[in-house]
């Protein structure tokens, strides 16, 4: 039986501060997810909310864009778990995020009148998206580095 590394350098990271960033993580892609899913499956509860050509964009999505938006929520909420569970792979899983992320910038706001669509409201959160993906690849990244993700 082999045994389990310990996690080294806690201290550089301080435990809470770990924890605190990691459940929140969580949090905020399970939103992630939970909205890829409710819009998938087209749950009326949730879809209510939007407007006839709101759903018509949503529902024309390509299969390829699914797909990247799939490698974005999935990828986020995977990397998130690691986080947590404080391993390596957590960076290569929010790097898969980004990458989808970009693929859907793209099309939503480069190949579609989605940020039209949508409106300015949903611009400033997609903005927010990023921000908050930027920020858990680099803290992963710093994590991995200083050896506290193992």
């Amino acid at each position: 039986m082999k045994a389990v590394p310990a996690l080294p350098h806690r201290s550089i990271c301080g435990s809470s501060v770990c924890w605190i960033i990691g459940v929140l993580a969580l949090l905020w892609n399970m939103m992630g997810a939970f909205d890829y899913l409710a819009t998938q499956l087209q749950l009326d509860f949730y879809m209510s909310q939007f407007s006839e050509e709101q759903l018509a964009y949503f529902y024309g999505f390509p299969a390829w864009v699914v797909a990247a938006w799939a490698f974005g929520v999935w990828g986020a909420l995977v990397g998130s778990v690691g986080l947590l569970l404080r391993r390596k792979w957590s960076v290569w899983a929010f790097v898969v995020s980004i990458a989808g992320m970009v693929v859907t910038t793209i099309y939503n706001f480069g190949m579609t009148n989605g940020a039209e669509i949508m409106g300015s409201g949903a611009r400033v959160f997609f903005v927010i998206i990023w921000v908050i993906s930027i920020f858990l690849v680099v803290y992963s990244w710093s994590l991995a580095k200083k050896g506290v993700l193992v």
